[in-house]
C-alpha cells in the first residue's frame, strides 16, 4: 500500500485505503455514498412478489442515491411498551417510539425488521421511517393502569432514539419527561 495522506468523507475519520480515493469533490468513494449505510434496497425476503427495474421514462433508474431523501410516517400505535419473554435477552419491556433510522449502520441488527412491514432493509431502512407520535401519552396512559407492574423499561432497543428526526419531533425527550 502506497503511503497516501489521509481523505475524510464528511466529518468522518481520516481513510487511508489506496483502492479508496476521492476525486473532483465527489460524495461517493469507491460505491459508498456519503450519509447513507446502505447503497441498495434488496427485495423483501417475505414478499410473495419481487419488483424489478424498468425504466418509465421519468429517468428515475439511474438516480442517484445520495438524492434520496427521508420519508416519515406516522403510526396510530395502541400501546407503547412491547413486552418480551425470550429467555437470552436480558429484560422484558420496552419502548421504541421510531421503526427504521437515518443513521444507516450497514452492521445494524435492527435492518430485516423493515423487512416485516413489506420494506426493504437496505435504503427503506434509512429513508422510509415509521414514528408513533402518540408515544408519550400512551405510555402515561399504561404506567396509570392499576394493573401495571413497575419494571425497568428499555429505550430505543431496536433503533436509535436520538436519531436526527428526533431533533424535529422529540418523542424521546417526551417519554422521558
Amino acid at each position: 500500500m502506497t503511503d497516501q495522506p489521509p481523505i475524510r468523507i464528511g466529518r468522518g475519520q481520516p481513510t487511508r485505503l489506496a483502492s479508496r480515493t476521492l476525486r473532483d469533490g465527489s460524495t461517493t468513494v469507491a460505491g459508498i455514498v456519503h450519509g447513507r449505510g446502505a447503497t441498495i434496497s434488496p427485495p423483501d425476503r417475505h414478499a410473495a412478489h419481487a419488483p424489478s427495474p424498468f425504466d418509465d421514462g421519468w429517468d428515475t433508474l439511474g438516480q442517484d442515491p445520495a438524492e434520496t431523501r427521508t420519508e416519515l410516517a406516522f403510526e396510530a400505535a395502541r400501546t407503547i411498551i412491547t413486552r418480551n419473554t425470550s429467555p437470552d435477552v436480558g429484560f422484558d419491556r420496552s419502548i421504541n417510539a421510531y421503526r427504521g433510522c437515518e443513521h444507516g449502520c450497514i452492521y445494524c441488527y435492527a435492518r430485516p425488521t423493515h423487512a416485516w412491514i413489506g420494506l426493504s432493509p437496505g435504503l427503506d431502512f434509512e429513508t422510509r421511517l415509521t414514528c408513533k407520535p402518540d408515544a408519550a401519552k400512551l405510555l402515561e396512559q399504561e404506567l396509570r393502569r392499576p394493573s401495571y407492574q413497575p419494571r425497568p423499561i428499555a429505550l430505543g432497543t431496536n433503533t436509535d432514539p436520538y436519531q436526527p428526526v428526533e431533533r424535529t419531533q422529540g418523542l424521546t425527550r417526551a417519554i422521558l419527561d
